[in-house]
């Protein structure tokens, strides 16, 4: 699957009508949470069909006017939550089991259309809503060409609304694959604050920190939005202006961490790289705010979307004892983390704590492959080794009919 975004040009009135779209997928959503906590809905059709009923009822005349496979898409939204609340008490995880919350207006909302309620043009230019709302034609701005794909292929239109704008997402049922030649290189990646990575090799990556870059920028706009009256409309303005600075931040780190993993897997065979749970990392107050703008996960989000599409293995490790075991004897030193150089012992072998943490990474990446690799080859024939040793006992229903024969 690929999503292409483009963003929407129109008027006044059309955003507003988008708006409306938007606060009516809310209102379902909401609606059919709801239903469940009243326990009218229990399954997943029963939301389809609380959709018709909301769309029936008089008092909601603005839930008809929403396309109806619309309405479908923000119940199964609303139906996901509530399957990952169930998953999470069944394999009764530590914690807060994600209970289904209803949603608020914010800025940053969209709204779902399936192959229903809107229409492109020829030329794949101009997106034209055509549900109750009436929203008319928006001019496509992008560099996307979707000249290359039949508008079969395109399952969904999602329609998203940011600080600076309306855009909308097209999500294009196509296999993208590239091409990538051999370099018989390996690498370990140990993720850290004071450098982005540092690899197996010794080699390190600055860390960006965009957003301590605009910290400043982003503290003045604070100010100034705090300075504001409430419910005027130089507070909308001012708070759109800070929503503008945020997002700029956001996609200098995203652009930036795309571009480096990219990289990566271009310049190797295999990417092994730590399992961590940033979640629960960021619980720590004095180092959530880098952490955060470290994006650590985007990262390996990345490193997986492009491993898949280069076929280069990302392989996550557990990041226990990464750090404090020794990459050359193997044996435990144990270090505070304000220690950065590791120093073994044992056998005398020095090195920087990142690299020795990355070595250790790439080590036992490539004992779990090929663990997985041997087990693949002991289970390829598909044949039962206990045949070999002892023949095999009868089944039931045999037993029994030699059972009777005897008898008889």
């Amino acid at each position: 699957m690929l999503v292409y975004e483009m963003k929407l040009e129109g008027n006044k009135h059309q955003y507003e009508q988008l708006d409306q779209a938007i606060r009516t997928g809310r209102f379902i959503r909401n609606s059919i949470i709801r239903a469940w906590q009243d326990r009218i809905i229990k399954s997943r059709n029963d939301a389809y069909k609380y959709c018709k009923t909301l769309a029936d009822n008089a008092e909601f005349p603005w839930a008809k006017q929403l396309n109806s496979q619309a309405r479908q898409a923000h119940a199964e939204r609303a139906w996901a939550s509530i399957e990952r609340f169930y998953r999470n008490c069944i394999a009764k995880i530590p914690g807060k089991k994600g209970y289904p919350k209803f949603k608020k207006y914010q800025v940053r909302a969209s709204v779902e259309y399936k192959n229903t309620g809107w229409k492109l043009s020829d030329d794949r230019r101009y997106l034209t809503l055509t549900d109750g709302f009436k929203s008319g034609t928006f001019k496509l701005w992008g560099s996307r060409n979707l000249h290359y794909y039949q508008l079969s292929q395109i399952k969904r239109i999602r329609i998203i609304r940011r600080h600076d704008g309306y855009y909308a997402q097209f999500l294009i049922d196509h296999s993208l694959t590239e091409n990538k030649l051999l370099t018989g290189k390996q690498i370990g990646l140990d993720v850290g604050l004071n450098h982005f990575y540092t690899d197996s090799e010794g080699n390190k990556v600055d860390n960006p920190r965009f957003l301590r870059q605009d910290e400043r920028k982003i503290q003045k706009l604070q100010r100034r939005l705090s300075k504001k009256q409430k419910g005027s409309k130089n507070r909308i303005k001012a708070k759109n202006r800070l929503g503008r600075a945020h997002l700029k931040v956001s996609r200098r780190r995203n652009d930036w961490a795309c571009k480096l993993a990219q990289r990566v897997i271009q310049s190797n065979d295999l990417v092994a790289i730590e399992n961590l749970r940033v979640r629960n990392i960021v619980k720590n107050h004095c180092l959530a705010k880098s952490i955060s703008d470290a994006a650590w996960y985007r990262f390996r989000t990345w490193l997986e979307y492009f491993g898949v599409l280069y076929g280069v293995p990302v392989i996550a490790v557990n990041p226990k004892y990464t750090s404090q075991d020794c990459s050359n004897c193997g044996a435990r030193v144990v270090k505070t983390l304000s220690t950065r150089t590791h120093k073994c012992p044992h056998c005398g072998f020095v090195a920087d704590r990142d690299e020795n943490a990355a070595i250790n990474i790439l080590a036992e990446a490539l004992r779990e492959l090929a663990t997985t690799l041997g087990h693949r080859e002991s289970n390829a024939s598909g044949e039962n080794p206990l045949c070999l040793e002892s023949e095999t006992k009868p089944s039931k229903g045999t037993r029994t009919k030699r059972t009777r024969k005897s008898q008889q």
